[in-house]
């Protein structure tokens, strides 16, 4: 009796694929083809000019002619150039500022427009209409409220109703122009954070509200253990864009004050901006823009990783 020893084939479609293999062939399908052009120009306007700004930083270009490496010395200048340290100081307080009126009021508002009245559609379009407008229009608007003259503006309204002993100038005083440039900013954004909260609580299932006033649980007391931990992705969302917003803020600072009176509201953006096109320092600009950039992804990774652990434990 002869016996045959018949060897099992295996399909070729059952045979293992080398992931390295399987991955070059997957940048060869059709999406990505579509992509490409995409891809490409990205690489161009975004990517190149990053990488070569990197190089610049450590550099002496003027922005005309040649230039030369001279390592760490731009940053040397910065951490011991009292202008830019102060803009940093400046750029935290400005932004904590932000964070802390902008998301209050938002939260505030959009509690305020979820209920049941009947004009919440129109206060909803009025808070949120000064978002769309331009961020210098903003800023010319409220130099006009910020008016020292006593019979203009802000100055005015408070003669008005008595309280002509507040009158400021807003913006001529160093101790205030900072600040009033953060009203400025909180007063356009507030409606933007408020539409986030909004979108958090239609999230809100309406059972545990009833759950709660059924167990005797008070209003104050539904927003604390019921409202407030399921708003923990709307919290994350607001207080990354304002913190962002915050720290790179340019365009009100410089059409309100060009960061004065003195260097009183300089922040780190508007001293960028100086020392690149008035003062033709590029090398240096290029470092002070990857100083801010690295800080704003550091904080950007912190505010990341606690509030998202936040929405875990919530």
């Amino acid at each position: 009796m002869t016996l045959t020893t018949r060897r099992s084939a295996t399909p070729a479609a059952a045979r293992p694929v080398k992931k390295g293999r399987r991955r070059g062939a997957r940048f060869m399908t059709p999406p990505w083809w579509f992509a490409a052009p995409a891809l490409i120009v990205y690489a161009l306007v975004v990517l190149y000019p990053s990488i070569s700004g990197i190089l610049y930083a450590f550099t002496d270009w003027s922005g005309i002619g040649g230039k030369s490496f001279n390592g760490l010395e731009n940053f040397r200048t910065l951490f011991h150039d009292d202008r830019a340290v102060g803009s940093v100081r400046n750029t935290l307080l400005l932004t904590v500022a932000i964070v802390i009126v902008q998301n209050g009021l938002g939260l505030l508002l959009a509690l305020g427009v979820h209920s049941r009245i009947k004009s919440r559609t129109l206060l909803r379009v009025i808070f949120f209409a000064p978002a769309v407008v331009s961020p210098v229009m903003v800023a010319f608007l409220w130099k006009y409220v910020y008016n020292p003259d006593p019979h203009s503006g802000l100055n005015g309204i408070l003669g008005a109703v008595g309280l002509g002993g507040l009158r400021q100038d807003w913006l001529g005083d160093p101790s205030l122009a900072l600040w009033s440039v953060a009203g400025t900013v909180v007063w356009q954004y507030a409606g933007y954070s408020m539409v986030i909260f909004l979108a958090g609580l239609e999230g809100v299932p309406q059972d545990l509200h009833e759950a709660a006033m059924i167990d005797g649980a008070g209003r104050f007391q539904r927003f604390r253990y019921i409202t407030w931990p399921l708003l923990a992705p709307s919290v994350t969302i607001n207080v990354m864009l304002s913190t962002i917003g915050g720290l790179k803020l340019f365009d009100q600072v410089y059409a309100a004050t060009n960061g004065g009176p003195g260097y009183a509201s300089e922040t780190l953006s508007t001293v960028l901006y100086k020392q690149a096109f008035v003062y033709g320092k590029y090398g240096y600009s290029t470092a002070i823009a990857l100083v801010l950039a690295l800080c704003v992804a550091a904080v950007s990774l912190v505010q990341i990783y606690y509030l998202r652990g936040r929405e875990v434990t919530s």
